[in-house]
């Protein structure tokens, strides 16, 4: 979908695609009501200005919508046609990675109480496993702050799928 098509979508419609990149309903109305886009720059930087903080539940709606790394989509919340694409890197089928991933989101799961997230489009298993095992280190409000960039680049390389 063009730009141009973007910008002339019905807002039930428009809402429907862009909470599919980022479950928010502030972000949704905050990205809806800035169009019409003159371009793919100012529609970026609306979409990343909004998702520049999350609030607790905020947070919470939008990482409901993620599986975990090295699951496939399990749920209608997750929008599996994004994340199996996102996730290409990770090989379900290598055990010993499954292994290491499983373990990896159960220590984070219980250290931060929380799905991991990372934005896995353009990264191997052996990034994502260093960088969930970098993140683990984290302190609750470093890691808090990394989660929320990470929905921002997942909203965004998934707004840019919608709209290319």
């Amino acid at each position: 979908m063009s730009l141009e098509d973007f910008n002339a979508l019905p807002p039930e419609e428009v809402d429907e695609r862009l909470a599919a990149c980022l479950p928010v309903p502030r972000w949704v109305a905050a990205v809806r009501d800035e169009r019409p886009y003159a371009d793919w720059p100012a529609l970026e930087e609306a979409a990343a200005t909004a998702a520049a903080h999350l609030d607790d539940h905020e947070l919470a709606t939008a990482l409901a919508g993620h599986p975990r790394i090295g699951e496939r989509a399990s749920s209608p919340q997750h929008h599996a046609a994004f994340s199996a694409r996102e996730q290409a890197g990770v090989d379900p089928s290598d055990d010993g990675v499954a292994r290491e991933l499983a373990a990896g989101n159960a220590a984070y799961e219980e250290r931060f109480d929380r799905v991991f997230l990372i934005r896995a489009a353009g990264r191997s298993a052996p990034e994502i496993l260093a960088e969930l095992r970098r993140r683990l280190e984290n302190d609750d409000d470093a890691e808090r702050a990394e989660t929320v960039t990470q929905l921002r680049e997942i909203a965004l390389l998934r707004l840019r799928q919608v709209v290319s």
